[in-house]
C-alpha cells in the first residue's frame, strides 16, 4: 500500500511501453466512524473527478476494478482520460461479514498492481453522539442497545484499519467546509490551484447570464464589427484577437482584472468554493468578448489554474 496523497503527473510514453491499465488505476477507500463525515468526503471526491461508490461490499472491489481497467484497452494512450481511473469506495461496518473480507481484498489489489490508499475519518465519542442525536437515526451497530455502545463497538472494530490508514482526519472540530478544504489540500493541494475556472463569452443583446460569479463588460473596446475585413470573423481568429488586444485599454483591463480575480480565487479556495464561472460580454458576443476571454484564460492558466473556455453566442452565427 502506497503512502501519501500526492498526485504525480503521468509522463508521456510510447504506446509500446504503455503500462498495464491496473498500474495507472487508483483506489481510495473512504472509511472511519459513522457520523464522522464519510458521505461528505465522498461528495468532495466526486467533485474532484473520482468515480465514487457508496456502501460497496469489499469483495466487489476486485471485479469492479477489473471491469474498469479492462475498459481501457492496450491502444488507449496514457494521456486519455479513459486510461487513468480513480475509484473511491465508501466502506462502513453495516455488515461485519463484508468488512472482514477487506484485508483479503486489499492484498489482492496490491498483487494486481493497483495503487490503494485508505482515508480514515474520525471524531470523538461526544461529537458523534451529538451528531446522531441531531439526525435522530440509530447507529448501524446499535442493535437495540445505547448509542454509545454502538459507537464503542465500531471504534473497536475499526482500530486495526485506522492504524494502517494513509491519512486520518479528525472532524470533531470541523464543519463541512473545513473538511472539504482539508480533503482538497490532501488530494489536490492548497491555494488557488484547487479552484477550477470556466470562462465564457456572451452578447449583452442576448441577455446577461445569471449563472456567473463575475461578469465583465468589454464594450469599452473598439468593435471589430465595424471593420469590414473583420466583420465575418470572430474573436478566435488571430486578426480579430490582435485587433482587440492591441486596442487602447485592453492590456490595462486584463492586468487589473487578472489581479482582482486572483485575489478572489485565493479567497474562494480558503472558503471551500472550488468552481468559479466568469462571463465576459460585449454587444453581440462574437468579437471582443471572445478574444478577451481567451486572453484572460491564458493569464489564469499561467497561475496554475485549470481553466476552460466557451463562447455562448458563436453558434448563432453558424
Amino acid at each position: 500500500m502506497n503512502d501519501g496523497f500526492t498526485n504525480a503527473m503521468q509522463p508521456t510514453i510510447s504506446e509500446a511501453n504503455l503500462p498495464a491499465p491496473a498500474s495507472t488505476f487508483e483506489v481510495l477507500l473512504i472509511t472511519g466512524m459513522s457520523g464522522a463525515g464519510r458521505s461528505h468526503a465522498a461528495d468532495c471526491l466526486e467533485d474532484m473527478g473520482w468515480y465514487v461508490v457508496d456502501n460497496l461490499p469489499p469483495k466487489l472491489l476486485v471485479p469492479l476494478v477489473d471491469m474498469m481497467t479492462n475498459a481501457a484497452g492496450p491502444s488507449t494512450k496514457v494521456s486519455d482520460n479513459a486510461a487513468v481511473h480513480k475509484l473511491a469506495a465508501v466502506i462502513d461496518v453495516r455488515s461485519r461479514a463484508y468488512f472482514d473480507d477487506l484485508n483479503e481484498v486489499l492484498s489482492h489489489l496490491d498483487d494486481l498492481g493497483v495503487r490503494t490508499r485508505i482515508l480514515f475519518l474520525d471524531a470523538n465519542d461526544d461529537v458523534l453522539v451529538t451528531r446522531y442525536e441531531k439526525v435522530r437515526r440509530p447507529h448501524p451497530l446499535q442493535h437495540g442497545n445505547s448509542l454509545i455502545d454502538g459507537i464503542k463497538e465500531e471504534r473497536q472494530l475499526l482500530q486495526g484499519l485506522k492504524e494502517h490508514a494513509d491519512m486520518t482526519i479528525d472532524t470533531s472540530r470541523l464543519n463541512i467546509h473545513q473538511l472539504s478544504t482539508k480533503l482538497y489540500e490532501a488530494m489536490v493541494g492548497s491555494g488557488p490551484s484547487t479552484v477550477s475556472v470556466h470562462i465564457f463569452s456572451f452578447g449583452f443583446k442576448y441577455g446577461t447570464p445569471t449563472d456567473a460569479d463575475f461578469v465583465a463588460d468589454v464594450r469599452f473596446l473598439p468593435n471589430p464589427y465595424w471593420v469590414p475585413s473583420l466583420r465575418e470573423l470572430n474573436g478566435q481568429d488571430k486578426a480579430v484577437s490582435d485587433y482587440v488586444l492591441s486596442s487602447s485599454g485592453a492590456m490595462e483591463f486584463l492586468d487589473a482584472y487578472e489581479k482582482a480575480l486572483m485575489i478572489a480565487i485565493d479567497g474562494y479556495a480558503k472558503e471551500d468554493k472550488h468552481f468559479v464561472t466568469i462571463a465576459v460580454g460585449c454587444t453581440g458576443g462574437q468579437h471582443r468578448s471572445v478574444a478577451m476571454s481567451e486572453a484572460l484564460a491564458k493569464r489564469l492558466r499561467a497561475h496554475g489554474l485549470e481553466v476552460s473556455v466557451s463562447a455562448r453566442e458563436l453558434r448563432r452565427r453558424r
